[in-house]
């Protein structure tokens, strides 16, 4: 064919092929083809110019169709290692700093105080949360809350969710339990929203989280696996046990026996003619129990979990929120500690410089004797330095800080929570340095009590 015959009839041409080596890469040759040829028509041919911008966006949608069909989950595991802090930094940003909310909390009662605070009708959940505590007896703490307090709450009423009666399991492995009164005076959505202001406002990860409950916010209660570990009921748990290592008929139906009134009320009452039924069986108590029995309170913290925006993340990143929800032991320890602290250094060369350098040292020893008692040790420094027991999510902000008590000014350590910053006092021997800040950890509690 002429040049000037595929010129006047366009839809005849086909552009000529060169020969193929064995070693080519067959999936780019055609396309080469096809953009030599049209750049040369358009030259002469203008009408051409719909070749090349259709035989361009042919192969970027090819390449993209190969891309969504063989690597679909290679997008799946990018979305899913977006680092929790910046997913929760991004959350952040729509808390309007300068608008306040303001908490009255009794640390008896955290999660009663905090039940009237997110149902006043005045909470908004784009303002700043201030929080002013009382003591025991009523008495208002000194308290301005620039951060610290905040997050004191924050510990406490992740704390107190775990002892509330609306969860079950053992520690670490929470499950929602069913309780009327919680219900009735809708504390599961509470607990859901408590949840995602604690992320998102700089509190500590929960970490309390069972993999099931988790898995159900995720993908949804329908599709989750219970297991036996996930009923808080340790007789019901012994006997369902009992049912699921049956060998045989006898045996299983010997196991069932104590249950019949429970099997007929959750609707699992059947008649067992042969072994294949026990494992269904097994499976239908552990939906029931776990996930059915409690799906009304469970709508109610999962609809908690939508404010500012927690569930979509969680439901998008389930990798990354994964560690901060469920219990994942990482344990704080002198280095890390250590590091999440910066030193704030008189001038290099001067008298104070060198008597800093020596507390450092004593600061360091004392981080590393603190390990070997445990990480909850490790814990009890970070409270009081900045009112959280753990490194929140989102981070700190300010970044905690050291600073020193020159001149005497003190024998013990003081703790500024609300900018995060620990000043250390000045003794000349270890000894000294060990003493008074035990004393201190041990003998303060909360704000306006040094």
């Amino acid at each position: 064919m002429s040049l000037d015959t595929a010129l006047s009839s366009p839809s005849s041409f086909t552009p000529p092929q060169p020969p193929r080596s064995p070693s080519a890469a067959s999936s780019t040759t055609p396309q080469i083809c096809v953009d030599e040829v049209c750049q040369i028509f358009q030259r002469g041919a203008p009408r051409f110019q719909f070749a090349r911008n259709f035989s361009c966006e042919a192969s970027a949608g090819a390449v993209n169709s190969r891309r969504r069909k063989g690597n679909s989950s290679e997008g799946e595991d990018l979305k899913e290692t977006i680092p929790i802090k910046e997913i929760l930094t991004e959350l952040a940003e729509t808390i309007l700093t300068n608008n306040t909310c303001r908490f009255n909390i009794n640390r008896a009662s955290v999660l009663d105080g905090a039940v009237r605070g997110f149902q006043r009708q005045t909470y908004n959940l784009y303002h700043r949360i201030m929080v002013k505590f009382s003591d025991d007896r009523g008495m208002a703490e000194e308290a301005v809350d620039l951060g610290g307090p905040r997050r004191e709450f924050l510990r406490l009423l992740m704390k107190a969710l775990q002892q509330s009666e609306m969860f079950e399991g053992s520690e670490g492995n929470l499950n929602l339990a069913l309780n009327a009164t919680a219900l009735r005076e809708d504390r599961y959505f509470v607990a859901g929203r408590a949840v995602a202001v604690c992320l998102v406002h700089g509190g500590p990860p929960p970490n309390f989280l069972s993999k099931t409950l988790f898995e159900s916010i995720v993908k949804g209660p329908d599709r989750c696996k219970p297991v036996l570990e996930d009923i808080a009921d340790f007789e019901l748990r012994e006997k369902l046990k009992r049912v699921s290592e049956s060998e045989t008929l006898e045996d299983l139906k010997n196991a069932t026996g104590p249950l019949q009134d429970y099997l007929a009320n959750a609707g699992c009452l059947r008649q067992l003619t042969n072994m294949s039924h026990k494992e269904r069986l097994v499976e239908d108590v552990l939906l029931f129990q776990v996930v059915n029995r409690v799906r009304a309170p469970f709508e109610r913290f999962r609809d908690g979990l939508k404010t500012l925006g927690i569930l979509s993340k969680i439901q998008e990143h389930p990798q990354a929120f994964h560690p901060i929800l469920c219990h994942q032991p990482v344990h704080l320890t002198a280095d890390k500690l250590d590091d999440l602290f910066e030193i704030q250094w008189s001038v290099e060369g001067s008298n104070r410089r060198n008597v800093e350098c020596q507390i450092v040292t004593f600061w360091r020893d004392f981080l590393q004797d603190t390990e070997e008692e445990g990480p909850k040790k490790l814990g009890d420094i970070l409270v009081f330095a900045t009112g959280s027991n753990d490194v929140p999510p989102v981070g700190f902000s300010p970044s905690p800080s050291v600073e020193f008590l020159h001149d005497g000014n003190g024998r013990f350590p003081i703790a500024n929570t609300c900018i995060n910053c620990l000043r250390l006092p000045i003794h000349n021997t270890y000894t000294d340095f060990r003493t008074n800040i035990e004393f201190a950890l041990t003998n303060t509690q909360g704000f306006g009590m040094e």
